[in-house]
């Protein structure tokens, strides 16, 4: 099985071309994909998640 990817926050940020601020205001408000806090502070995100987040994303314009 393939180790899964986790990406840091600035990654996520560059991909989805977001400011780190309105990427939190939209996880707060429960539309943005899953977090991992890990136990030094830092934030990581997998990218099956955010894959799936985007997949929803996609679905939910196309209706």
């Amino acid at each position: 099985m393939p180790k899964q990817e986790h990406l840091k926050l600035p990654a996520v940020l560059a991909e989805i071309d977001m400011s780190r601020s309105a990427f939190y205001r939209m996880v707060a408000r429960g539309h943005g994909p899953k977090l991992l806090k890990l136990p030094n502070g830092q934030i990581r995100v997998r990218r099956t998640d955010l894959d799936a987040w985007w997949a929803a994303l996609e679905q939910s314009s196309a209706a």
